[in-house]
């Protein structure tokens, strides 16, 4: 797999025209894009159809987490959207990981179409572990990623999101072919802005990250295709 091919650029938008500028700006440098909460409550689905007819990868960000039917159902139905890979929350217990994946596998079947990766959020990485603590949880940060990543393995799912810092526990524990997509990527000398556990791009990969998300380093910068051309040379010198 090509370095652009595991890089990931997130679309924090709300406008069709700022997808399509973004795109365009990118050009051949970017092959996969994430389309999240934002710009999916504003146009998701055409912006999906666009980025499917540029013969780009989706990522679909929306973390369902709900009662195992309400996601299976939901999950059945962006099936059918085009989404390379789309995620629910790993905390929304075993049972709605379970229905959801099979839900999925039925969806793709029925309608003829290869079935998307269907990945678990472990810990958002806005997370830090005061944060964590606040809530009421006994374990680190690192050991309920951990935990959860065992659990998503184990009902079958293709992966986890999970911070760079808990990407080589699970790279460890879950094996070479278990996909672990890291937010929370900083190039060298970038804001962290609201992330907590981050790393660079470089130290993601070096920790097991199969795909590495990059928001604002390369979508707010004065030429976003040089910046993701530097990210991606920091990913083949890793």
């Amino acid at each position: 797999m090509s370095m652009n091919q595991r890089l990931i650029v997130a679309l924090d938008c709300t406008t069709m025209e700022q997808v399509q500028e973004m795109v365009a700006k990118l050009g051949d440098s970017v092959q996969y894009y994430k389309v999240g909460m934002e710009l999916y409550y504003s146009v998701g689905r055409q912006a999906i159809q666009f980025l499917r007819q540029q013969n780009k990868e989706v990522f679909l960000d929306l973390k369902l987490h709900d009662i195992p039917n309400t996601v299976a159902r939901s999950a059945s139905v962006l099936t059918h959207m085009g989404a390379t890979m789309f995620n629910v929350h790993a905390s929304g217990g075993p049972s709605m990981m379970k229905a959801t994946a099979i839900a999925v596998a039925e969806a793709a079947e029925n309608a003829g179409i290869k079935k998307p990766k269907l990945i678990a959020v472990t810990i958002l990485t806005s997370m830090d572990e005061p944060e964590w603590r606040s809530l009421g949880y006994n374990t680190s940060v690192a050991g309920q990623a951990l935990h959860l990543a065992r659990l998503v393995k184990e009902v079958g799912l293709d992966g986890v999101v999970a911070s760079p810092h808990e990407a080589k526990a699970i790279r460890k524990e879950c094996g070479p072919e278990f996909l672990i997509v890291t937010p929370g990527i900083r190039p060298v000398g970038s804001a962290s802005n609201d992330q907590s556990r981050i790393a660079t791009p470089g130290g993601a990969l070096r920790s097991g990250a199969s795909h590495l998300v990059v928001g604002r380093p390369i979508t707010g910068a004065t030429d976003p295709k040089a910046a993701a051309l530097a990210i991606i040379r920091e990913m083949e010198e890793q």
